[in-house]
């Protein structure tokens, strides 16, 4: 690990280790059918795994272990080199805080305004004066195009803007690494591309390490280093965006190309 420290706003720390997250043999069942069967993949400091499949596969459990939220039945999960099934309560918070989580459905709070939603985390886990909060609000929501609705309620933006909005959020307290829960569901094509160009140019600002799990075929070239097929409960295929675009394997051009002819049958 290196020894040059980065500053955030919850104070200097080491840089994540390289890889960044390594899953090892992940299990998870729910009522005797199996979710995730020896899963096991690797994620470099600063790059971006996309993880695709269909619904129901278990891509947004592997987001919930990942956080720490459920159990797996088996396996081991290192973030930043450590095991963090073996981590007390107190330590995965202190993991947590060094994570960001971005919803399906923005997860903001409506009784707050845009700009309190996004000062949430720095007003709970850091003891900076309310001057520089509200310098870090606005500096967060240019970065998500959203300057001047600091003052706004959730119900007065649109969807994207509620997005966007939310992705301000979840960056606000500068996280190592940030989980993406189909950050494009509900949104039509063109505004769907905004928030994927949008999930590109925060990890090129941030040098996030990160996860998205979506449907989304073109937002997954778009924003990953990495994609992944989750299939039957195991990583079927594994590549980089040009691989992706360019393979024959069967799983992948069926779900590539929309075909009904193929290896997946609903």
């Amino acid at each position: 690990m290196s020894s040059k420290l980065i500053t955030t706003v919850l104070g200097q720390r080491e840089p994540l280790s390289d890889p960044a997250i390594s899953v090892r043999n992940l299990c998870v069942a729910f009522g005797g059918r199996k979710i995730l069967d020896n899963v096991s993949f690797d994620i470099r400091r600063g790059q971006t795994l996309v993880i695709l499949g269909l619904s129901g596969v278990g891509k947004s459990t592997t987001l919930r272990c990942l956080m720490g939220l459920q159990r797996p039945d088996k396996g081991e999960i290192f973030i930043n080199g450590r095991d963090i099934l073996k981590m007390d309560s107190k330590e995965m918070d202190e993991l947590r805080k060094r994570m960001g989580m971005a919803f399906q459905m923005s997860a903001l709070f409506d009784s707050l305004t845009i700009g309190e939603n996004v000062a949430f985390g720095l007003r709970e886990h850091t003891k900076l004066s309310e001057q520089e909060i509200q310098r870090i609000v606005a500096e967060k929501l240019a970065k998500v195009d959203l300057q001047g609705m600091a003052d706004l309620y959730p119900n007065q933006l649109s969807g994207g803007m509620q997005k966007r909005a939310s992705f301000a959020h979840t960056i606000a307290t500068d996280p190592d690494i940030i989980l993406y829960d189909e950050p494009t569901s509900g949104l039509d094509p063109v505004l769907s591309m905004v928030i994927n160009n949008l999930i590109k140019n925060l990890q090129e600002d941030t040098h996030a390490t990160s996860v998205v799990v979506t449907h989304d075929i073109k937002g997954a070239k778009t924003v990953g280093h990495q994609i992944a097929m989750l299939y039957q409960g195991r990583f079927a295929w594994m590549g980089t965006p040009e691989e992706f675009a360019s393979t024959d394997n069967p799983l992948i051009a069926q779900f590539r190309d929309g075909n009904v002819d193929g290896p997946i049958r609903l």
